[in-house]
């Protein structure tokens, strides 16, 4: 048998040269390395570093349009504008009659002022700045008028005492008409006053972009209401005027067995103020439910009161014969009303 090769016997006669490393050059020891010393800040002629911006021409901020004007008027020999008391307003709206037209009325009147020459002497024109005046306070660029702080009339307080007796509507819970807040407070359901409050709004809105409404001659509004015209200008009044005309006089009061062999008795009964505009407010709300919705979303039941109450004004809603009937019945039945005898 041939004698067996030995593989790791064979790179060793493979002659083999290894590759020459890079020589480096090691820098010098002995080299003079820059100086690191930091200069003090009050040495005068130490150069600005790079870091230091402030003092180039290009980091300067630019100058503001009023010195810049300045500037060329000077150029120019002309007078520029006052940069130590702020740019005036009608320099800066002069020629632009569109700027003028949005100033103050009080402006207004100064610009025309000076422009025929009325100015008065020692009138300052309106500024663009506030400068600390000579009495401790600040110059708001207005004309002196000589307003002085008024001293208080009780020692000690500051807005004074109210004057009594203290009207009834100056208490929070008073704060809205005692119409709107019977209204809303029958709008209410389940508690929820905030949604009655959003309502009574739509409600007063509505009245207030409606068209003036006519009126019936057949079905008058009570004594004393102002022309139809005046109505839109006062949603209130215009809630007011419509409830308080349709609500009735006096209730039906049904007494059993007051008539003899159990026959109930018709007995009229009056209704004071609040009672008559509650009655009224349900007559109402039960008719508007039963109108069609005209649109969608939250406001279309108040869109809906609003229409009936409109309705109502004009002589056109079924309140009114609801209204009429309670009247007749309870003329019909005043022969039942018991007085008391006179001692």
């Amino acid at each position: 048998m041939p004698p067996r090769l030995n593989v790791l016997t064979l790179p060793r006669s493979i002659p083999y040269r290894p590759k020459p490393r890079a020589q480096w050059s090691v820098p010098s020891v002995t080299r003079r390395l820059p100086s690191q010393s930091r200069l003090y800040s009050d040495q005068k002629d130490s150069p600005p570093s790079n870091a230091d911006r402030s003092k180039r021409t290009d980091a300067q901020p630019l100058p503001s349009i009023s010195e810049e004007a300045k500037a060329t008027a000077e150029a120019r020999n002309e007078d520029g504008p006052r940069t130590e008391q702020g740019t005036p307003v009608e320099e800066i709206v002069k020629g632009d009659k569109a700027a003028q037209e949005k100033l103050p009325k009080v402006m207004q009147d100064a610009l025309k002022a000076k422009s025929s020459g009325n100015t008065p002497k020692g009138s300052r024109s309106y500024s663009t700045t506030t400068t600390p005046t000579t009495t401790g306070g600040l110059d708001m660029g207005l004309v002196d008028f000589g307003f002085a702080p008024k001293a208080p009339e009780v020692p000690g307080v500051k807005f004074g005492l109210p004057t009594l007796p203290i009207p009834k509507d100056a208490h929070v819970k008073h704060r809205y008409d005692a119409v709107v807040d019977q209204v809303t407070n029958l709008l209410m359901e389940h508690g929820r006053k905030s949604v009655a409050q959003r309502n009574m709004s739509l409600i007063l809105q509505h009245l207030r972009t409606s068209p003036i409404p006519t009126i019936n001659p057949s079905r008058p509004l009570i004594p004393g209401a102002p022309p139809p015209s005046h109505l839109p200008l006062n949603p209130i009044l215009y809630l007011t005027l419509a409830i308080d005309s349709v609500a009735p006089l006096m209730r039906i009061r049904s007494q059993k067995g007051a008539a003899g062999g159990g026959m109930a008795l018709q007995i009229p009964v009056p209704l004071g103020q609040r009672q008559r505009r509650r009655t009224a407010v349900q007559w109402i709300l039960g008719a508007a439910s039963k109108r069609r919705n005209m649109g969608s979303g939250k406001g279309g039941f108040a869109q809906r009161i609003a229409q009936e109450l409109i309705a109502v004004v004009e002589g056109r809603s079924g309140v009114w014969d609801r209204r009429n009937g309670v009247h007749k019945m309870g003329v019909a039945a005043r022969a039942n009303i018991v007085l008391p005898r006179k001692r």
